[in-house]
């Protein structure tokens, strides 16, 4: 993997609480891919929230180029962080999603058009 650059960027939290957010998108794209974002990035291309930290993956699935838009976001940054805490409870991708748009689709003006996790049959 590519060097975390935290340091060349104001972190809108804890540089640890950003890394744990990079580390979880590099290593976890089956999760984070199937999980919106609330931040109004998908004006920038953004599918879902493992676009917010990783730019580029090669055909093997290993991280090429970060994105540096979550290092300065805090909603990105929270949205990951949640999931990874579900993740590493046992969380199921869906339960992950439904739990984070019920948190954040509320307060938010929009959402990434993020696909639904396979085998999700509706609510």
């Amino acid at each position: 993997m590519p060097e975390l650059f935290l340091d060349q960027f104001t972190a809108a939290r804890p540089v640890d609480q950003v890394r744990v957010a990079y580390e979880f998108a590099a290593a976890h794209p089956e999760v984070l891919q199937y999980v919106p974002c609330f931040c109004g990035c998908e004006t920038r291309g953004h599918v879902g929230n493992d676009d917010c930290f990783v730019q580029n993956r090669g055909a093997d699935g290993r991280v090429l180029a970060w994105e540096p838009h979550g290092v300065a976001c805090a909603v990105c940054i929270d949205v990951g962080t949640e999931a990874s805490r579900m993740y590493a409870s046992g969380a199921t991708v869906t339960q992950i999603r439904t739990a984070i748009e019920g948190k954040y689709r509320p307060l938010a003006a929009s959402m990434t058009p993020t696909p639904m996790p396979e085998g999700h049959t509706g609510h």
